[in-house]
């Protein structure tokens, strides 16, 4: 973030709020503009490293596992790279790098700034509710203020950045906030837009309540509770360096890098203060996340620090887990945090995303997850995480979750614990459930897999043998694509989803078989039949390889 805030993008005075530092406009489109080319949006979206990607765990990153070793074993997270979004690009904003994301429903709502000279900024938003096939559907640039932090409710998208008060006729402050009608994955500026000034450097982050906008500022700024519906100011409260905010039930919770967390009312009344002693850095980004009993703060080169809800005692610091040669000492920081269920996300910049889980008396570091790029941000919701990798974009990761129902079927089976390369020799039968990543399977007897499961290098089904599955296989990686391979009388029978970043070969007298009416296939190469093959049953050929 800039010391130096944006160009005020505000044009027509429209009233004065009850406090004199923040005023209430609307906005003509001057300043903005929609992407009206479908095949500017679409092209957005990159393909060329989606597909399986791996968690280099401490041992890998570390060159513990001499040779000679235990064989690697099988990891316990079966992630795909969905897609990468390109960062918008237009004349005076060719450098824009993803600053925040907000995940409502089937939308991702993505904001973008600057850190080059000049200002310039964007909103994107992408739908996701095809996993297969996600959609840039609406993109609005701003050519003169960056875009910090971005939310949404109720049809309407809300986004902080900061505006150049000395250059803007109408802004008397800093730090804006905007609100823009948004339905169906498209943003509407036909009509005007509202905005909100408030004092500080630049606006930092916001939270949408279920009839507040809450604004924190950044050096000398407020934490503000704007009037949802017309934001006019209900209230606000000074703070030396705000970073971020976070909301849980009735409480607020807000990052101060001159201090700690504090914990505050719905009034913006102070309840507790977690002081908080680390190097927060300097027009940065952090932000801290709330769950039941924990805060979880971005805290620079210390990495992440956990706390007490209740205590604000400190319980631990999950460290930065590589550093990598080449990189910045000031990128290897913890940028932000993101907490899923068990999961704890940390953007690492030059060091990666790593992954943790939350053990209940502890966080046990599982790895760094295979993204290139510097990782600024990070959000997480349901079955996907979203990281903002700098100029490398935004990129969609599934987490490829087994679901209740899928859980439920397969309880009986014994859940899959050993090698990455899972070998069934004749004569074996092998039944398993989970969720899995593997390097490499191989089937000479019979083997049911039942859950989720990702392969990142080939996959062979050799000569009589057979391979049932039930739930979602994906294989390779565009950019590194492999095949799976059925033998002479072999059978490969799938009731789920089939992804395929490579191509499937049905050597003569092989067999594929698709049980039920849901099935998809997803097949980034081709299908390869040498000799007499069967391919039977009901599938959606999502790109008609078959």
């Amino acid at each position: 973030m800039k010391k130096v805030s944006l160009v005020a993008v505000a044009a027509t005075f429209f009233a004065l709020s009850c406090s004199d530092e923040t005023t209430i406009y609307k906005d003509t489109e001057d300043d903005i503009s929609i992407e009206g080319s479908s095949s500017v949006l679409e092209s957005s979206i990159l393909l060329d490293e989606a597909g399986v990607i791996e968690i280099a765990d401490e041992n890998r990153i570390t060159g513990k596992t001499a040779k000679g070793a235990a064989e690697e074993m099988a990891g316990d997270y079966p992630l795909t790279l969905v897609a990468r979004i390109d960062p918008p690009s237009y004349s005076g904003g060719e450098n824009l790098t993803a600053s925040h994301v907000y995940i409502d429903g089937d939308f991702a709502y993505v904001s973008y700034n600057t850190v080059e000279d000049g200002y310039a900024g964007a909103i994107d938003i992408v739908d996701v509710s095809d996993p297969n096939e996600p959609r840039v559907t609406s993109r609005l640039y701003y050519t003169n203020a960056d875009i910090n932090s971005i939310a949404y409710s109720d049809s309407y998208v809300y986004a902080v950045g900061g505006v150049d008060s000395e250059k803007s006729v109408r802004a008397t402050a800093n730090s804006f906030v905007v609100k823009i009608p948004a339905s169906n994955g498209r943003m509407n500026v036909s009509g005007d837009l509202l905005y909100g000034f408030q004092e500080g450097f630049n606006a930092t982050d916001i939270k949408v309540t279920s009839n507040a906008v809450l604004v924190t500022s950044g050096k000398d700024g407020l934490l503000t509770a704007y009037n949802k519906s017309d934001l006019t100011i209900l209230n606000d409260v000074s703070f030396a360096d705000l970073r971020s905010v976070a909301v849980d039930n009735n409480t607020i919770a807000i990052l101060d890098g001159s201090t700690g967390v504090s914990l505050l009312d719905n009034n913006l009344n102070l309840t507790k203060e977690i002081a908080i002693d680390s190097d927060f850095g300097l027009y940065s980004k952090r932000t801290l996340a709330l769950s039941t009993d924990e805060i979880v703060v971005s805290e620079g080169s210390k990495g992440a620090g956990i706390y007490n809800r209740s205590t604000g005692a400190l319980l631990e610091h999950v460290p930065i887990l590589i550093n990598p040669e080449g990189v910045a000492p000031s990128d290897i920081v913890t940028n932000a945090v993101a907490i899923n269920e068990n999961v704890l996300l940390m953007a690492n910049g030059g060091a990666g995303l790593s992954l943790s889980e939350d053990q209940g008396d502890n966080t046990d570091l599982v790895g760094v997850i295979e993204l290139t790029g510097s990782i600024n941000y990070v959000a997480s919701k349901g079955d996907y995480i979203f990281a903002a990798s700098g100029k490398s974009g935004l990129q969609i990761v599934k987490l490829n979750r087994p679901s209740e129902s899928l859980a439920t079927r397969c309880s009986s089976l014994p859940f899959y614990f050993g090698s990455s390369n899972l070998n069934v020799n004749t004569g074996e039968t092998k039944e398993y459930s989970g969720a899995k990543w593997f390097n490499t399977i191989n089937v000479n007897g019979s083997l049911l897999l039942c859950g989720i499961w990702t392969v990142s290098n080939n996959t062979t089904i050799n000569e009589s043998g057979l391979f049932e599955m039930s739930g979602s296989l994906t294989i390779g990686r565009n950019n590194k694509r492999k095949n799976i391979t059925v033998n002479k009388n072999a059978t490969l029978r799938i009731e789920g989803n089939l992804t395929v970043y490579g191509d499937i070969i049905l050597n003569d007298g092989a067999t594929i078989e698709f049980l039920g009416d849901d099935n998809v296939v997803n097949v980034f190469g081709r299908v390869r039949k040498n000799g007499n093959t069967t391919v039977q049953g009901a599938f959606d050929d999502l790109r008609g390889a078959f």
